[in-house]
């Protein structure tokens, strides 16, 4: 007996896209433009085409009427489908294309399941649930994380190349990783770098350590941006990647991460954790194209310094 929900399952259906370019000295209207370049598919079709998200352009899925084309620009039509647009409220695509994609990671979300919190929402399977609607044989890894509570941009390989070549030459592929954050009290240097061993206690506490052969190095660098109301906005870069690597080493300097009580913060004047992973700069790892993406510095952070947020 076939049950009902896989009665009701719709078949996969492939893309088929083509792609429209104005040739032409002027801008047109999208449906007109789509109709006279495509005479045998109708007024009725290109209508539904619109409605149900079958145009894109630049990356967008386009649903006006008179929408501007202009010269030289290109329309894309997936005859086969409309196009998979990814909406979530916590976090936005930035980038995609075969081998990798780029998120914006919201607060309070984990970048991967854990044994602990196998059913909670994550930022992986959210993505993967995603690429496996574009196309069911779509598959996802995982390459670096950020904390629960840190915002900002992260990345994933899509394909099993792009993911052997990030893990096994991820230093070499990462050119720059540059964080911001709200320090508590008001830091004595412009700018050094904070270089220890970090170990893991059975409460999952990362913490430096002298002991020899305990823990892993970690070297994270730092540049004050900002001062005021007895906060420092710093800038983190950081020459390896370790689980609570920029929290342990703000709170080494006696200038825990603002909101950050489980490694000595005594405020939290935005309410959350004032960790955002900013710039995420890498080599394409198929392409080796310079990929450089920004995320804005949180508005409630220079709000601190200023006093805003008191």
């Amino acid at each position: 007996m076939i049950s009902n929900n896989k009665r009701n399952r719709r078949p996969f259906q492939e893309d088929r896209v083509v792609t429209l370019t104005n040739r032409g000295e002027e801008s047109a209207q999208l449906m007109k433009f789509v109709m006279d370049m495509m005479p045998d598919a109708g007024r009725i079709t290109v209508k539904k085409w619109l409605r149900h998200g079958h145009i894109m352009i630049d990356g967008q899925v386009v649903h006006a009427f008179d929408h501007q084309i202009e010269p030289q620009m290109e329309v894309l039509v997936n005859i086969g489908r409309p196009f998979p647009v990814f909406s979530h409220p916590r976090i936005k695509l930035i980038y995609e294309d075969e081998d990798v994609m780029v998120i914006h990671k919201g607060y309070g979300m984990l970048s991967v399941g854990t044994q602990s919190h196998k059913r909670e929402e994550n930022a992986y399977d959210i993505m993967r649930d995603y690429v496996k609607r574009v196309d069911p044989r779509n598959k996802l890894w995982v390459v670096h994380r950020l904390d629960r509570h840190t915002t900002g941009l992260m990345m994933f390989a899509k394909s099993e190349r792009a993911h052997d070549v990030l893990r096994h030459n991820w230093n070499n592929m990462i050119l720059e990783r540059l964080y911001v954050a709200v320090l508590e009290g008001y830091v004595e240097q412009d700018e050094g770098y904070i270089k220890s061993r970090l170990a893991e206690n059975s409460r999952f506490v990362v913490y430096s350590t002298d002991v020899p052969g305990e823990g892993r190095l970690a070297v994270t660098n730092y540049k004050v941006i900002g001062r005021g109301a007895g906060y420092s906005l710093v800038h983190f870069s950081l020459d390896t990647g370790r689980k609570n690597q920029i929290r342990v080493h703000a709170a080494d300097m006696h200038h825990p991460i603002a909101g950050d009580r489980k490694y000595g913060a005594k405020t939290n004047p935005i309410g959350r954790l004032a960790l955002h992973a900013q710039t995420l700069r890498f080599a394409h790892p198929i392409t080796r194209k310079d990929m450089n993406f920004q995320s804005p510095v949180p508005r409630e952070f220079a709000g601190v310094i200023r006093g805003k947020n008191q």
